[in-house]
């Protein structure tokens, strides 16, 4: 037959009933406070959020603003775009074309065309622009014409020296390709940038363009 054994164990006292009770104040004062502290940081948070929200709806109604703006500056210099365009041409036409194969025979290359505002196409899609082509049955000359130039001109000058050379070697021609660029204001650096690219630098003087060939200097042929 089973037996059943007490236990020893005593009900609890007072004090140990009333240490139980403070010890789970204590902990729920705890969770409180932290509970507390967790709001605090997320209602900080959302203040935050919030301040960052209309700093960055008042940028954007400030770009849109900015935006309208320049949209009404570029509706009405349309036309003064198109001048400076024009004006740019009749550089080419009348300033720079008229002089260049006298300074070019002055070093010793004959050229027998000069097309100004030269437009290359290849498979139907625009392929480069030259303000200023010369050919010869020996040599192709592109010229690159700015009112002040930049060394960001240099630059684009050439990667169009390095399509026309894809763009005629398509086509069998394997003529040399020479480059200069020309200007009317024509800065230190970016005349050392374009001397050290391989290009024959043009300045212009009064009415005429004086050739930039410092001594040493041997052109880059592409």
């Amino acid at each position: 037959m089973a037996t059943v054994q007490a236990t020893d164990r005593s009900p609890a006292t007072p004090e140990e009933i009333w240490a139980i009770l403070r010890e789970a104040a204590e902990w729920r004062k705890v969770y409180e406070e932290e509970a507390a502290q967790r709001q605090k940081e997320a209602d900080k948070r959302q203040k935050e959020y919030e301040e960052r929200q209309k700093e960055a709806e008042e940028r954007w109604a400030k770009i849109e603003e900015q935006w309208k703006k320049t949209d009404e500056r570029f509706k009405s210099t349309n036309e003064k775009i198109g001048g400076l365009d024009n004006s740019l041409g009749e550089i080419v036409e009348h300033l720079v074309a008229p002089g260049i194969e006298e300074r070019f025979v002055e070093l010793g290359i004959h050229f027998d065309r000069i097309n100004p505002n030269v437009r290359m196409k290849e498979n139907g899609q625009r392929l480069a622009e030259v303000d200023l082509l010369l050919e010869s049955a020996k040599e192709i000359l592109a010229v690159e014409v700015k009112s002040k130039v930049r060394l960001r001109d240099v630059e684009r000058h050439q990667a169009r020296l390095e399509k026309l050379r894809g763009y005629y070697d398509s086509l069998g021609d394997r003529r040399r390709i020479l480059g200069a660029v020309a200007g009317a204001v024509f800065g230190p650096p970016e005349r050392d940038a374009a001397i050290e690219a391989g290009f024959y630098v043009m300045v212009q003087s009064g009415e005429t363009m004086n050739m930039h060939v410092p001594e040493g200097f041997a052109p880059r042929e592409w």
